[in-house]
């Protein structure tokens, strides 16, 4: 005889193989495309951008969210064979938003590709020059 027990979020159920022997009497219902409680990716089944898909993770809200909703959509909906190449103007308003709230909007990527980034090698070069001009003129 199947049990079952719940252990936190999980359902466990034990079944015997006498259940497993008899045929399944649940009925599959096919996915309703248009039912506005089912959970969607971030696109829509008729092609809109789902603004409230959590992979967005809240962007499309908050003090730049019309600006990110700008850039995305001229993205998703860009023709040109570049696709995104027509949006530079709102990927550049967005950026201009985000840089004015940095508490919300880290830019941490660049700073730790700053921080691996090799040294320039003329910016050493010309520091080795100038600290080698200082010594020879310390020593003259």
């Amino acid at each position: 005889m199947a049990y079952c027990r719940q252990e936190g979020k999980d359902r466990i159920i034990f079944v015997t193989k006498e259940d497993h022997e008899t045929p399944s009497n649940a009925e599959l219902v096919a996915d309703d495309p248009n039912d506005p409680y089912e959970e969607h990716g971030l696109i829509l089944p008729n092609g809109d951008i789902n603004w409230n898909c959590p992979c967005l993770g809240g962007m499309a809200s908050g003090p730049c969210g019309e600006q990110f909703k700008a850039a995305f959509s001229c993205f998703h909906y860009s023709k040109e064979d570049v696709k995104g190449s027509d949006c530079v103007d709102q990927f550049r308003a967005m950026q201009e938003c985000m840089q004015k709230y940095p508490d919300l909007y880290p830019q941490e990527e660049e700073e730790e590709e700053e921080e691996e980034k090799p040294a320039d090698p003329l910016r050493e070069a010309a520091a080795s020059e100038a600290s080698a001009a200082r010594e020879a003129a310390a020593s003259s």
